[in-house]
């Protein structure tokens, strides 16, 4: 497994951007799936966008036009870039990995807050 850890959350108005970096440590980065997740308060985590190991993105309905998944496997480093940022995307942000696409994330950050204010 990989250890992930978050960066680049924080405070921003309705509009604003934001980049939020993964680092993962570990062997075979590349050969990782990951991808991100959020969580808001009261509610479940939910898939924000993922990343398979071979470059091919998919994003969550909400989210799709304003935020881009990639990655940089020299960096071992997974990003997620949020434009438009809007109240309800506030949430506590983690970095997921997976080996075997199509199963379980099994590698977790300890996530970054993202707060957007209106």
């Amino acid at each position: 497994q990989v250890q992930l850890v978050e960066s680049g959350g924080g405070l921003v108005q309705a509009g604003d951007s934001l980049r939020l970096s993964c680092a993962a440590s570990g062997r075979a980065f590349s050969s990782y799936h990951m991808a991100w997740f959020r969580q808001a308060p009261g509610k479940q985590r939910e898939l924000v966008a993922a990343i398979t190991s071979g470059g091919s993105a998919n994003y969550a309905d909400s989210v799709k036009g304003r935020f881009t998944i990639s990655r940089d496997n020299a960096k071992n480093t997974v990003y997620l870039q949020m434009n438009s940022l809007r109240p309800e995307d506030t949430a506590v942000y983690y970095c997921g990995a997976r080996r075997i696409f199509n199963s379980d994330y099994n590698s977790w950050g300890q996530g970054t807050q993202v707060t957007v204010s209106s």
